[in-house]
């Protein structure tokens, strides 16, 4: 009756152990790391990077205790705050040579001292939120009147565009803020206009206005193609900023939406507001010119790249040929080796991002090489027809700039000319290259611009505080709780605690393979779902004692307890979990957090209250044939029933 088979047992045990694997983490702390990570859009962080670091580590007789790319950036842990000090120094002697113009960022941060064996498996601390461990918290407003007059303007240089080639006259077309007002002469000149609007640009709605030679067509943008706007705004300004934020060495960043404008950047360990400020508002603007072909510019490009890669070669600087007046030298983004090429440039910028609309990653079926297709608004499409017409076999440079320093990233031969606004750029030794250069074009720049509208900084003091505090809470909480059960209940209180604790490991173990970070609120969280996880088992307990008090047999009463509790636990469980999801779904910030927390607590303790303490009573008196009484507290029985039954709560 109530005998669990070996496959259950199993199970339990399976779900045991993963918890612990997924608990551990947690327990082993943080140690001090030197993070370096690429300061340039065009500078991508590899593996000659990481034995740049791991030569200079040798050179100042440094010895980490681990070394490694990981993700974007390379990472060195030491064992004490001392080494670490002395290994950053070293580190941006060796990759900083212009500290005017730097390279790489080395920075200061903390990581999980997580084992090997543990990562191997998966196994990953949970993050700490801001509140945790210090940092600072950005709200940014996005001007969204600037994403879509940009927009407007785009869609009334198409139009103006498109009438011109349809041979439709028109007395001006003027942009009212967010809507494009065409005067016309004629009846037929509406309706053709009208219908242009309706076939060619789907994302405009046309109104006739005013009467006889007073007509005008007033095109606004749809409310659906706002919305857009809008999103593909806020998406490439979010993209933007994670580019961005591997240079304050953050490991854990949050970067979300709120709202339809907003956006929350969450820096944790950040303390130095003034330098995420200017991260986080940096502009990056792309450039396009043509390369100087001259026989001076070859010259020059010649005797610049053979002093980089052939110096045995190379004249001394003092006898290169000069850049040709009108000209000036940018470097190319550095190639596998990460060597850079030189190129000579003429100073006319011919196009600007501002003209670029969108970069994705293409395939060319001809070469079998990939591409990156760009394109352009209409203004940026006649001016790049016109280029490219009299500029057929020469070099054109794509230039991103920022902090004023500016870099080649392609510099693709002209083989045509090329209308309608569509570029495709060939040469790309890989589909990763392809991606990185898409990217790097897509989202050098804000999308729109944004203005920090509240900013907070939390000191690593309190967020230790915070951490001892909430720790304390949770612990002291969860000691009360089992020794009250196991003085009410007894044996049973035991089963019952040892399930508390059963609900703690997974609902860390939970936590930390779903890599959520853990705020206050969600501490919070902890300590509520586990004084609400013990009311399953009061439900157990109080049910078993009842069918004692009917004069049910031991076995029976174990078999009757859990199996007419369920319903009720499920009952409870299922609204406290409803109330769960609607502050999940509709909760932001730090109510998602309590709410994260408080659904799957609720999952655990469901687990743990039922099926594992049912469990650890199975193994105790499962294989008893007969038992007396059960040690689960005193039954209290009516007074007529006291003399016939004997006191069931002591075994």
């Amino acid at each position: 009756m109530n005998r669990y088979p070996f496959w259950k047992y199993a199970i339990l045990g399976i779900a045991l152990l993963i918890g612990v694997i997924f608990t551990l983490p947690n327990f082993f702390g943080e140690a001090p790391a030197v993070q370096v990570s690429s300061a340039k859009a065009t500078l991508k962080v590899d593996l000659s990077t990481l034995k740049q670091v791991e030569a200079a580590l040798q050179a100042a007789g440094v010895t980490p205790d681990t070394l490694g790319l990981e993700g974007n950036s390379v990472r060195a842990r030491f064992a004490t705050p001392d080494e670490q000090l002395k290994a950053k120094d070293a580190i941006e002697k060796a990759l900083i040579t212009d500290p005017t113009d730097p390279m790489f960022i080395v920075a200061l941060n903390l990581v999980p001292r997580t084992p090997a064996w543990l990562s191997a498996l998966g196994a990953q601390p949970m993050y700490l939120g801001l509140d945790l461990r210090g940092g600072v918290h950005f709200m940014l407003q996005v001007d969204m009147d600037a994403a879509l007059t940009k927009k407007t303007e785009s869609l009334a240089g198409d139009l103006r565009t498109m009438l011109r080639d349809k041979g439709i006259r028109h007395g001006g077309i003027t942009r009212d803020g967010q809507t494009v007002e065409i005067r016309l002469r004629n009846e037929a000149d509406i309706t053709a206009t009208r219908n242009l609007i309706t076939d060619q640009l789907p994302d405009l709605q046309a109104q006739v206005l005013g009467s006889g030679s007073e007509q005008r067509i007033r095109a606004s943008i749809k409310p659906e193609a706002l919305r857009k706007v809008q999103e593909q705004a806020l998406k490439q300004n979010i993209t933007t900023l994670h580019n961005r934020i591997n240079e304050l060495g953050v490991a854990e960043p949050i970067i979300q939406q709120q709202g339809s404008d907003r956006v929350v950047v969450q820096l944790p360990g950040v303390q130095d507001t003034a330098k995420a400020k200017e991260i986080l508002g940096r502009t990056a603007t792309l450039e396009i010119r043509m390369v100087d072909e001259s026989t001076e510019a070859h010259a020059a490009e010649r005797d610049r790249n053979l002093a980089i890669f052939a110096p045995d070669q190379a004249k001394p600087e003092a006898q290169w040929a000069p850049v040709p007046l009108g000209s000036e030298v940018f470097m190319g983004k550095p190639d596998r080796d990460g060597k850079r090429f030189v190129y000579i440039l003429k100073k006319e910028v011919l196009l600007t991002g501002n003209n670029l609309t969108d970069a994705r990653t293409g395939f060319d079926e001809q070469s079998h090489s990939a591409t990156v297709n760009l394109e352009l608004d209409s203004k940026g499409a006649r001016e790049f027809q016109t280029i490219t017409r009299n500029n057929i076999d020469k070099r054109m440079a794509i230039l991103l700039f920022e902090k004023g320093k500016g870099e080649v990233v392609t510099a693709p031969s002209i083989r045509t000319e090329i209308a309608g606004g569509r570029v495709q750029i060939t040469g790309s030794r890989s589909t990763q290259e392809a991606t990185d250069t898409a990217l790097l074009l897509r989202s050098g720049s804000l999308a729109a611009p944004m203005e920090i509208v509240e900013e907070r900084t939390i000191g690593p003091g309190l967020g230790a505080a915070n951490i001892e505090k909430g720790f304390k809470s949770v612990g002291y909480g969860i000691v009360a709780i089992m020794i009250f059960m196991c003085a009410y209940y007894m044996l049973f209180g035991v089963f019952s605690a040892l399930s508390l604790c059963v609900n703690l490991l997974m609902l860390v173990a939970i936590l930390s393979l779903l890599q959520a970070t853990l705020t206050l609120p969600g501490m919070a969280a902890m300590a509520l779902t586990l004084g609400m996880a013990i009311d399953s088992n009061v439900l157990v307990n109080e049910r078993i004692r009842e069918e004692l008090r009917h004069g049910i047999s031991p076995q029976a009463a174990i078999h009757a307890g859990y199996q007419h509790a369920w319903a009720t636990i499920l009952d409870s469980n299922v609204t406290s979990l409803i109330a769960g999801l609607a502050l999940l779904s509709f909760g932001t910030g730090a109510i998602r957090g309590f709410a994260v927390v408080h659904c799957l607590g609720i999952l655990t303790s469901m687990f743990s209250a039922v099926f594992f303490s049912r469990g650890l009573v199975s193994l105790w008196y499962g294989h008893r044939r007969k038992i007396k009484s059960l040690s689960i507290g005193t039954v209290w029985r009516p007074e007529n029933q006291a003399s016939d039954a004997t006191d069931d709560s002591k075994e």
